[in-house]
């Protein structure tokens, strides 16, 4: 094999040439989107059992990924080696599931091989092809169009565009199941509990707050100003809830009040709470997720979170510790 050398005029024109022919492959799926991808859109919704994906060499890779995406979300699919699957792994396929088949040349005969055991258990196979007069694509329920011009490779042999074509349908086919089971942002999250993000739709605020009743730092309107100084100093929380005399949360005294406060008065003996708290203060309900009460510090600022019952009667605080010790932000 000759080395050849490359300046770096060259890399970078040759790295272009690949993005472009890659898009341009992409784009062209378009074309393909029609009455066969919105069949095979409703047989994947329909499936009573999981979807398993299969593909030999750089098309399992690919079919692998796309088994990830569909299982992430809402939509069970494993990954099958076809050349495995001829030496007892085919027994994951039932009756109720629905495979996909990837080959670019619709050809690949340890894909072929699996083709008996399909049909004899009348299992719905949708393909995804760049031969729509293969083999395969003769033999599938659905086939969807995965054709590209050329690869990326130069010698026009390595899979490259066909693969990142592949890939595209694979994810046109998951983001329009997830469309169309209402799979929302808290079910993908819920999903993926190992992050930050996960963990703030894991853990709910009456996991995290802190509701013992004499470590509320709970003063009354009309509490004097210094006395619920004392308070935030003694529950070290930085800040305190104020409520009216019938016990629902009217405001709050924070630290940054405290500094407004003292540069405003030169003599704050006669002030109350009232006079100097932030009134509407932010607060959130125990059954929220822990993701909103991060949302909400972040989007105004603060640290801590009145937590109230449906009178608006405060039942704890969750601070930003919290958040810290579980993982969330």
């Amino acid at each position: 094999m000759e080395t050849i050398v490359m300046d770096s005029s060259k890399i970078n024109e040759l790295a272009k040439d690949v993005l472009d022919i890659e898009a341009n492959s992409i784009l062209r799926l378009k074309n393909n989107i029609g009455e066969d991808f919105e069949r095979a859109v409703n047989i994947l919704y329909n499936c009573k059992g999981r979807v398993i994906v299969t593909g030999m060499g750089k098309s399992g890779l690919i079919g692998r990924k796309i088994a990830a995406t569909l299982t992430s979300t809402g939509t069970p699919a494993y990954f099958l080696h076809p050349a495995e699957s001829t030496h007892g792994d085919s027994g994951i396929i039932t009756r109720n599931d629905v495979v996909i088949a990837i080959s670019n040349s619709g050809e690949t005969q340890e894909l072929l091989n699996l083709l008996p055991l399909i049909k004899r258990f009348g299992v719905t196979m949708i393909g995804m092809t760049g031969k729509m007069n293969s083999t395969l694509a003769h033999s599938s329920d659905v086939t969807l169009d995965i054709s590209v011009e050329k690869e990326a490779c130069p010698l026009n042999k390595a899979p490259t565009a066909s693969t990142t074509a592949t890939l595209a349908m694979g994810d046109a086919l998951a983001v329009c199941l997830l469309e169309k089971r209402g799979f929302s942002e808290e079910d993908f999250l819920i999903f993926h509990p190992s992050g930050a993000l996960g963990k703030g739709f894991t853990y709910r605020v009456s996991d995290l707050m802190l509701s013992e009743p004499e470590a509320l730092p709970i003063a009354k309107e009309t509490d004097s100003f210094t006395d619920v100084i004392k308070l935030i100093s003694e529950k070290k929380l930085g800040m305190a809830m104020i409520l009216d005399k019938n016990g629902v949360l009217k405001g709050v005294l924070t630290d940054g009040d405290i500094r407004r406060t003292l540069i405003k008065y030169q003599n704050i003996s006669s002030l109350s709470a009232k006079d100097v708290m932030s009134v509407n203060p932010k607060h959130i309900s125990a059954k929220d997720y822990g993701a909103s009460a991060l949302n909400l510090m972040e989007k105004f600022s603060i640290t801590a979170l009145a937590v109230v019952d449906e009178n608006n009667k405060p039942i704890g605080v969750i601070h930003i510790h919290d958040l810290l010790r579980a993982g969330v932000a």
